[in-house]
């Protein structure tokens, strides 16, 4: 076991992604204890080269099977991908891209699945930390100035940290992603469903398949066994 010191992480993140920070928080500025919102995002510059994979999970998670099978996961990558992450099971960036989406009527972006691109939750993500740092395209995207470029083009402000961050950049490079099965991250928050998208909210909710991992995301409580 390898414990790692909050502040010594957060003193490490905060000038990688203190320029993301005003994009992606719920904050108005750049607060130095947000960084650790970001942490995956840089993990692979952060851990010690020998550390070449790892799955970073919320604490609102309920597992239905052996974790150990999720890191089978690792071996799907197709080439060029980085991280390892589910879609986002609500209409919640088809609300954040609407202007985007208004500029753009044919635009994929925040449709639903399965033709859509309806963004990411980064409740459960494999960050395959080797990939992440070889991968030239990854870490330009890093960059202040590339962060800067893609938020003015798709006119974006969130506040969900790391999650906003790979749903923006999916958009731009969906090959820097592996996407798992919904059943991975199952997530069980319908606070968009009474929120102005009642009449297309079941076509980001659905999934299909016996579940794997519950996310009882936004409080929801998780089904009893």
């Amino acid at each position: 076991v390898i414990v790692h010191d909050v502040n010594e992480l957060t003193e490490k993140l905060f000038p990688i992604v203190e320029a993301m920070q005003k994009h992606f928080s719920a904050g108005s500025g750049t607060y130095y204890s947000d960084a650790i919102f970001f942490l995956s995002v840089a993990m692979h510059r952060i851990m010690p080269k020998e550390i070449t994979q790892i799955i970073q999970v919320d604490l609102d998670l309920k597992y239905k099977t052996n974790i150990r099978d999720l890191f089978d996961e690792f071996d799907n990558f197709p080439e060029g991908a980085v991280i390892g992450i589910a879609r986002e099971m609500q209409p919640v960036y088809r609300h954040t891209f609407w202007q985007y989406r208004r500029e753009n009527p044919q635009t994929k972006v925040g449709d639903p699945p399965p033709d859509g691109l309806p963004g990411f939750n980064s409740g459960v993500l494999l960050l395959n930390l080797e990939a992440m740092r070889q991968s030239k395209l990854y870490n330009q995207l890093l960059e202040p100035a590339m962060v800067q470029k893609l938020t003015e083009k798709y006119h974006f402000k969130g506040h969900l940290g790391d999650q906003d961050f790979f749903t923006m950049v999916g958009m731009e490079h969906p090959e820097l992603f592996h996407v798992l099965d919904c059943t991975w991250n199952r997530q069980l928050c319908t606070w968009w469903r009474d929120h102005g998208y009642s009449d297309v909210f079941d076509q980001y909710f659905q999934c299909e398949g016996e579940v794997k991992i519950y996310h009882g995301n936004c409080n929801t409580p998780i089904p009893e066994d």
